[in-house]
Formats: C-alpha cells, sequence, structure tokens
C-alpha cells in the first residue's frame, strides 16, 4: 500500500526502536528463532545457519542487530563505494505483485566506505552479544557512477582495504544493471585487473578475506567459462549466482506498466529458474573448487533445497524477504 522505499526505512527503523527494549528484543528473538543446527563453515567461516540477506537491503550497515533477531546466518551489507553518493533518481523500488517480484534501480546509493567501516567499527566494539558472535558480515563492494571503467579497480581496492578490518567475506559486484557501463567488468581483461589488485592486497594482511564474484544471470556460458577459468587462476574462493536481471519474459505484469517502470534490475520469483541452472552449471563445472552462494527466487524450503541439490553451500534471500516476512529465515529453516 506504501511507496516501497519509504516503508522499507520506515519499516527497518520503527523495528529497530522495539528492539532497544530488552524483553521486547528478546521475545522477538526467540519468536523468529531457528531450529537447533549444527554451524556450517564455508570457506573457513563458520555459519550458524546457511540463509543469508543478500546485498542491497541493509546498504550501510544500519540494521545488524535487528537482522540478527530475525534470524540470519550472514548479512552481506552494501554495495559500498569509496564516495558517499545518492544513487538514481526516485522513484527507483517497484513490487510486481502478480509476479511475486521487485525492478529495482538504485544505483548503488550508500553512505561511502570511510563512514560505513567506522559504523562497522562501532558494532564490533560493542558489548560482545551471541547475535555479533555468531553473524557473519559479508561487504559488498563497487565502484562509484563517476569512475572510468579503466580505474575502476582503484575504487574496489579503497573499499577493500577500508573494510577488510571490519567483515568476514567479501563480494566484487560487476553485474548490477543499474550503474552505467559496469556489466562490462566482466569482460575478462578489465575483471582480471580487479581481482588481482584485491586477491594481492588481501594477501599483505595477517588474516585473509574470503573473496567472492557477484555474476549477472544474463551472463553467455561462453562469459561464464571465462569467469571460472578466471577465478580458478586467481584462487578465488567462489561466485555469487546471481544477481538482478533484465530479462523481462513470461511475465504476469502487464506491458504498459513495465513500460512506466522503464529500466532495473529483476528480482523475485521469475529469476529462480534462471539461477537455479546457472547455479547447477556452475557446480557440475567447478566440481566443489569454489564455493557457491545461490541468489534469485527463494522464498521457501523448497525453493532453497533446490538450490542446495544444485551446488549451493549457501543461500541469500531478499525479495523472498520482501513478501514472506520476518519470518522468512526460521520458515526455511525448519523446512529444511
Amino acid at each position: 500500500m506504501f511507496d516501497p522505499e519509504k516503508v522499507h526505512y520506515f519499516s527497518m527503523n520503527a523495528f529497530k526502536v522495539l528492539c532497544r527494549i530488552p524483553f521486547i528484543k528478546n521475545a522477538l528473538q526467540r519468536s523468529f528463532a531457528s531450529p537447533d543446527e549444527e554451524p556450517t563453515v564455508v570457506g573457513g567461516l563458520s555459519f550458524k545457519n546457511r540463509i543469508g540477506l543478500g546485498a542491497g537491503f541493509d546498504k550501510n550497515a544500519s540494521f545488524l542487530n535487528e537482522l540478527a533477531v530475525l534470524g540470519f546466518g550472514f548479512v552481506e551489507i552494501g554495495t559500498v563505494t569509496p564516495l558517499p553518493q545518492s544513487g538514481n533518481d526516485t522513484p527507483r523500488l517497484f513490487r510486481l505483485l502478480k509476479d511475486k517480484a521487485l525492478i529495482n534501480r538504485m544505483g548503488f546509493n550508500n553512505d561511502g566506505a570511510t563512514v560505513i567501516a567506522d559504523r562497522l567499527k562501532q558494532w564490533r566494539g560493542n558489548a560482545i552479544t551471541a547475535n555479533r558472535e555468531s553473524l557473519i558480515i559479508g561487504g559488498n563492494i563497487g565502484k562509484n557512477k563517476s569512475t572510468p571503467n579503466e580505474n575502476a579497480w582503484q575504487d574496489y581496492e579503497i573499499c577493500f582495504n577500508k573494510l577488510h578490518a571490519h567483515v568476514d567475506y567479501f563480494v566484487v559486484n560487476v553485474s548490477s544493471p543499474n550503474t552505467p557501463g559496469l556489466r562490462e567488468l566482466q569482460e575478462k581483461d578489465l575483471l582480471k585487473k580487479i581481482l588481482t589488485t584485491l586477491q594481492a592486497q588481501n594477501q599483505k594482511f595477517n588474516v585473509q578475506r574470503p573473496i567472492y564474484l557477484k555474476i549477472s544471470p544474463d551472463v553467455t556460458l561462453l562469459q561464464l567459462d571465462e569467469i571460472i577459468d578466471l577465478l580458478n587462476e586467481i584462487k578465488l574462493e567462489g561466485i555469487i549466482v546471481s544477481n538482478t536481471t533484465l530479462d523481462r519474459d513470461a511475465l504476469q505484469t502487464n506491458k504498459a506498466t513495465l513500460e512506466k517502470i522503464a529500466n532495473g534490475g529483476l528480482s523475485g520469483l521469475p529469476l529462480k529458474e534462471k539461477s537455479d541452472k546457472l547455479v547447477k552449471y556452475v557446480a557440475d563445472k567447478t566440481m566443489g573448487n569454489l564455493k557457491i552462494i545461490a541468489s534469485g527466487g527463494i522464498f521457501t524450503a523448497t525453493d532453497a533445497k533446490t538450490k542446495f541439490d544444485a551446488g549451493a553451500d549457501l543461500v541469500q534471500v531478499w525479495t523472498g524477504f520482501i513478501y514472506e516476512g520476518p519470518s522468512i529465515v526460521k520458515n526455511i529453516s525448519k523446512g529444511l
């Protein structure tokens, strides 16, 4: 009934207020708790469960305590860019109710790497709780809109170094359709420069962070084969399958509405089949050499199981969280 972007912040800020009251927070935590399960180790990190929240929901690391209350095993912040930016013009987030989908063209709106790093440092520096100890944080990084592609590697390097002490793993985002020219960074030479730079920086730290590449669901299999070869060559931890799609085929939403919405990345149920096939392709191709985080069309335990059966090590929800509500982690965990 309300504007999607405005109600997002209203809801989360209201939830934050509730979580500041100890007895309410404890009651909520019990309500949304998943069944006890053995932690899962992926990429050297111990996840209390295999269900995470994808990047774009908590862009600025503002709601980590609240998302921990909802039971997520990991939360990916960002996409973070070196400099703050406001993103694309509003409106830029749209619900497709008939399709259980969203279209967004946010454009990497975020507070910038310095502010977000300070916020994460403060969050980790507060009194340690069970939530903070068990919630894995991923840092999704990108380039500023004004940065030309030939210099993009520098933006990724800046974000990587600023966030390194404060996140548990990194995701290199070169696949969002909402920053002009960004997807061109998936081409081999540009991508190799970014990834080799980050891996070289990673080796300079006493503790190395796992690095994942997030791919577009619209890549060709030839492009994907080249990407997989590159990831193996550089020895990255894994791959996230996948970002949003530009594909508008087989949607139930009428064409007039889609034309009015215009550009943006599509997420949700229409992405499920495409994502499932890509997860299986990558799993078969890599035979366990790369860890796979699967995203796209996960609403239920059955959807998550399909991803795991296809070869995923972890799954991320986003649009499913919007439509299914705050019990999604509990419901998926119980179903699994």
